[in-house]
């Protein structure tokens, strides 16, 4: 029998050759059924759909260009002119390969390639963007916006500006992002204040204490329903796209028009590390699946609690 490998290694030829003559030839499958079969799997695994929708767009570009070709056709050439194609900051490029490279990854854990043709490429060269928390100038201003946001914006219901308050205080004071802030619901509050983050990976809870301003906005919010920002009907993509854009109209009028959610997040975070917490500590109460997402993105403010250590030694000199 005379056939193309579709191969261009003879160890990987001959390596392939050996398989077939022990368990017999595999059934060939392509990049399409492929894709399919990894998007299945992250849906088995319960991910949640903002994952399952970054997920999603790097399948369908790997469908759009190779189609139904097989998948141990694809090298590392190939993969490597899909990304010439991206038009993506240094950074979403990254993020991008590394999702490019879990599907390749699993593809060679279900024994479907013999290499894995995205592990070869070298993320872009530059570091990551700073973590840019808020500064306590910055903060005040922003404690001032949410006073003045009813007086600038009168069309917005009192209800509205209440909740507005108590999204940007959580968000300061927990660390959430703002799509788990929305999704908050009422019994994940304890009576002793203690908001519930996740399960951590020993199965134990994760709780951290709410400061009693967070707590007192957060009851002038509760109506009864099962979550303070979001009525539970309609789209959560919408809402959140309300609570962004009100976000935004807030920063403007606290004079931080680059404002934006996520420094909230990051300002609990350097808060903590500046105050001596340990970066173990601060990856698990940030939910962080690694600490090395936590190392890439509060390393140098690590190194700026250790020089204000240094300082605080210095002065009794």
């Amino acid at each position: 029998m005379r056939r193309s490998l579709d191969l261009t290694n003879w160890e990987a030829a001959s390596r392939l050759i050996r398989d077939w003559e022990i368990h017999g030839e595999p059934e060939t499958m392509t990049v399409r059924e492929a894709c399919d079969r990894f998007i299945a799997d992250a849906k088995a695994r319960n991910l949640k759909e903002p994952s399952l929708k970054k997920y999603g767009h790097v399948t369908e570009e790997l469908k759009r260009t190779f189609g139904d070709l097989p998948l141990r056709r694809v090298n590392v050439d190939d993969v490597r002119r899909v990304r010439e194609a991206w038009t993506l900051s240094g950074t979403t490029t990254r993020k991008r390969l590394e999702l490019v490279r879990g599907f390749f990854a699993f593809c060679l854990a279900s024994g479907w390639i013999q290499l894995n043709p995205g592990k070869a490429l070298k993320a872009p060269v530059g570091g990551a963007v700073p973590t840019m928390p808020y500064s306590e100038a910055e903060w005040e201003k922003i404690v001032w916006a949410m006073d003045a946001y009813k007086e600038i914006h009168r069309q917005s219901p009192i209800r509205i500006c209440q909740q507005l308050r108590a999204l940007v205080l959580l968000m300061r004071y927990s660390g959430l992002r703002i799509s788990d802030a929305v999704l908050l619901k009422r019994e994940r509050i304890d009576r002793s204040g203690r908001l519930f983050l996740h399960q951590a990976k020993t199965r134990h809870p994760v709780l951290i204490p709410l400061p009693k301003v967070v707590l007192d906005a957060l009851r002038i919010c509760d109506k009864g329903n099962p979550y303070y920002f979001w009525s539970g009907s309609g789209k959560l993509k919408t809402a959140l796209t309300d609570w962004q854009e009100r976000l935004k109209k807030l920063f403007t009028i606290a004079g931080l028009p680059e404002g934006h959610g996520h420094r909230l997040r990051d300002t609990f975070a350097v808060s903590l590390l500046l105050k001596g917490i340990p970066l173990e500590v601060v990856s698990v109460l940030l939910g962080h699946q690694s600490i090395k997402t936590t190392e890439r993105h509060y390393a140098p403010w690590v190194q700026s609690r250790q020089d204000a250590l240094e300082a605080a030694v210095m002065k009794t000199w």
